[in-house]
């Protein structure tokens, strides 16, 4: 197991992705997803829980020119696949590998909601948000 793995699950019921438009889209028309460049070349999605996702957008989205969405997903969902790992020394983040670390695409009935993002004032905005 490696260090930076945090052994023991989150009380969370829900965490998020910022996804892309075309991400979103691939997802409602193929029913999954294998992510971006990034997912892709680590072999995991990066996601968030509800209070890191505005700190993450700012931090990697704020020059996306594209549409971008917000998915809610269902922690029961993604099983043991779903593990929480330290970042840096204060920050730990949730990241879906798949069964067995098997890297599986992200399955369209794990999201329960998925909102646009709006960006006004350089703060992102959707219900999810509030």
């Amino acid at each position: 197991m490696a260090t930076n793995e945090v052994l023991k699950e989150k009380d969370e019921e829900f965490v998020y992705r910022i996804s892309t438009a075309e991400e979103w889209e691939e997802l409602r028309s193929s029913g999954a997803t294998f992510g971006g460049d990034l997912d892709k070349s680590t072999a995991c999605f990066h996601l968030s829980n509800l209070n890191q996702v505005q700190s993450t957008l700012q931090n990697f989205f704020l020059n996306v020119k594209e549409d971008l969405y917000l998915l809610q997903i269902d922690v029961k969902k993604l099983g043991d696949g779903l593990i929480y790992e330290a970042v840096d020394e204060s920050n730990i983040f949730p990241h879906f590998y798949g069964p067995s670390r098997s890297f599986s695409p992200l399955p369209m009935d794990a999201v329960t909601r998925a909102e646009k993002l709006t960006i006004s004032d350089g703060i992102f905005k959707c219900s999810l948000l509030n």
